[in-house]
């Protein structure tokens, strides 16, 4: 063999053994340096926390009308569906007769108080304030959270559960879907368990342009615990509240109380995130009720003042938690108010 030829074929076999040995040989796993590798938001790792529900996803889904009710005067009514975390949610829905405004009806999403789950009515319950806001121009949303009348899933009340804010913002996303809707006109009213419910979603989104709670649940973590704790001894919660009220105490259990642990107390209370809402709020309350403290209403219009917050806060001497007998100055407020941010 000549020795061009043996020079040659040394190589290609070097070539080659070299081929086969870098295939042989495993990948580099690849790295990532400390400076560039994500870092893992810091969180208290409940649900509950404020943090958690800032960076939770609500998409919410197309709306389906499920049943079409008898009109109001002057709005046409719906009892209707949407998704919540897979869950299928009812909800109400009130859309004004007559010409829609250049870029749809302004929307008010009505978050209720607390009724027992199974008694709770999509078209019935809280009637009396649903049909001024809906006579006044107003696309009404209001959903029934969770395992209220026929809604899927667990009901749990949000002093121990994300679920019914979960709930109601993703009635948000769902309602900015809405051919009919205007998604950039939009306000939150909340009564009772409705206005802690609110609360967390004035620090959670900014999307809300106008917030109105009437007799809210806004007192911050020590006063809802002590509230709760008063309300047992005085043996006026059952049911599903008394369910509640036993899941409270597995928290404290587990957590400890808010002078124990102020670092986890203080995670899931909004009133301690009171710098994070943008939203003009109107406050309501009556004097006389005897259901939720109104001092947790005085002592949250307090803080938002203190903060520098834009905060109207009425309060009517003798009315009760369903501001009875002012309910028709209260709801004249409300749209007053509406009215001034969303139209």
């Amino acid at each position: 063999m000549k020795l061009a030829a043996v020079i040659t074929l040394l190589i290609v076999i070097f070539l080659g053994l070299g081929l086969y040995l870098r295939l042989k040989k495993p990948a580099p796993s690849p790295t990532v340096s400390p400076s560039s590798a994500p870092s893992a938001p810091v969180t208290n790792q409940s649900p509950l926390t404020i943090a958690a529900m800032q960076q939770k996803s609500y998409p919410g889904s197309n709306i389906t009308i499920e049943q079409t009710l008898t009109p109001g005067a002057i709005y046409n009514q719906y009892i209707v569906s949407y998704q919540s975390e897979g869950l299928k949610q009812f909800a109400l829905l009130t859309v004004p007769q007559g010409q829609k405004p250049n870029g749809g009806w302004p929307v008010i999403i009505f978050n209720h108080g607390y009724i027992p789950p199974a008694q709770y009515s999509t078209a019935e319950s809280y009637a009396v304030m649903v049909e001024p806001l809906a006579s006044a121009g107003y696309i009404v949303f209001k959903p029934d959270y969770r395992g209220n009348g026929s809604s899927q899933g667990k009901p749990e009340q949000p002093y121990i559960s994300p679920s019914y804010v979960t709930d109601s913002m993703n009635a948000l996303a769902s309602i900015k879907k809405y051919p009919d809707a205007d998604p950039n006109k939009i306000g939150v009213f909340g009564h009772s368990m409705g206005g802690n419910v609110t609360l967390h979603e004035l620090v959670v989104t900014h999307d809300f342009k106008a917030a109105e709670i009437i007799s809210g649940v806004v007192g911050n973590e020590t006063d809802i615990l002590n509230w709760w704790n008063q309300r047992f001894a005085a043996q006026t919660i059952t049911g599903n509240d008394l369910d509640t009220y036993y899941a409270i105490q597995q928290i404290i259990k587990e957590r400890g109380l808010p002078k124990e642990n102020p670092t986890f107390w203080n995670a899931i209370d909004p009133t301690q995130f009171i710098t994070d809402i943008t939203t003009p709020i109107q406050i309501q309350v009556g004097s006389a009720d005897d259901t939720v403290p109104p001092n947790f209403s005085s002592s949250l219009s307090g803080k938002l003042k203190s903060s520098s917050k834009n905060v109207d806060y009425i309060e009517y001497p003798g009315a009760d938690h369903n501001l009875t007998p002012s309910l028709s100055q209260v709801m004249s407020q409300a749209i007053s108010f509406f009215d001034k941010y969303l139209k």
